[in-house]
């Protein structure tokens, strides 16, 4: 019998590994899964974490990173890529050189700069050489305000600020930006700045503690919705629906902060 065969868009991740399985690279390649793309790795670190803390972040030779980007470019070219966790200037130089190599098209890139539970994945005399490095190469940007305050240089109060924030990240080279307003004291409405426009993306506040890994599913749903064709505020506008189902399923996993429900649709009666 001859196999069928099937066609799947593929979509790349490029981020550090949570071996919890809630956030990284793990919670990207099922975000990707659950919008039915063929996704792809680019491990940069391995780090040793579960819902309650980080215990160690080792970061993967350049050679290998080269290596990855490599195979996965030659060979299956990604319709998107997303990029999260880059936690050292080598990395950040390594990764800039292959996205200057091989262009990706519609990038995300996710500023992952601390954990849940507050441990810097990335180091804060890194975050100027990620700014001069890295931001430049995002088709959007997706920082939440403390990430934004970092890349900004100044404090972040209001809806009028986070407008500012948006607009100044664009001058460093970002085509488009989302600030997250998660951590916002007044609501939880997002502001996206398309390098023309405004537009405020209202957020409903959902009373759980299982919010391990909502950034990364949050930046690589949007990959795969402009992967699959979607303007970027379709794209941006799905990723937050699919992201509140998942937070409103999140799993009872762990001590701490436990995972959201990549699977809902599938799993959301059991």
């Amino acid at each position: 019998m001859r196999a069928k065969g099937s066609n799947l868009i593929p979509v790349l991740t490029i981020a550090g590994s949570d071996c919890s399985g809630g956030a990284g690279i793990q919670a990207d390649l099922k975000t990707f899964s659950a919008h039915e793309l063929f996704g792809m790795s680019v491990i940069l670190s391995v780090v040793a974490e579960n819902t309650t803390r980080v215990i160690s972040v080792h970061d993967i030779p350049t050679s290998s990173v080269d290596e990855q980007m490599l195979a996965v470019f030659e060979d299956i070219v990604p319709k998107a890529t997303k990029i999260g966790m880059i936690g050292s200037c080598e990395l950040m130089s390594c990764v800039a050189k292959n996205l200057e190599l091989y262009k990706p098209q519609n990038l995300v890139i996710d500023p992952v700069m601390f954990a849940k539970n507050g441990y810097a994945l990335m180091p804060e005399e890194n975050c100027d050489f990620f700014k001069k490095t890295i931001v430049a190469f995002a088709d959007l940007l997706t920082p939440n305000i403390p990430e934004a305050e970092f890349l900004c240089g100044f404090k972040i109060k209001n809806e009028e600020e986070m407008i500012k924030a948006a607009k100044y990240l664009c001058t460093l080279g970002a085509k488009a930006v989302l600030l997250k307003g998660g951590h916002s004291e007044n609501n939880a409405n997002d502001i996206l700045f398309d390098g023309k426009e405004i537009h405020i993306l209202k957020g409903e506040r959902i009373e759980t503690k299982n919010t391990h890994g909502t950034g990364c599913t949050l930046s690589s749903a949007i990959a795969s919705n402009l992967a699959k064709g979607y303007d970027l505020l379709q794209a941006v506008s799905k990723a937050k629906e699919y992201v509140k189902n998942a937070i409103y399923y999140s799993l009872n996993l762990g001590k701490g902060c436990g995972p959201t429900n990549h699977f809902y649709r599938f799993l959301s009666e059991k």
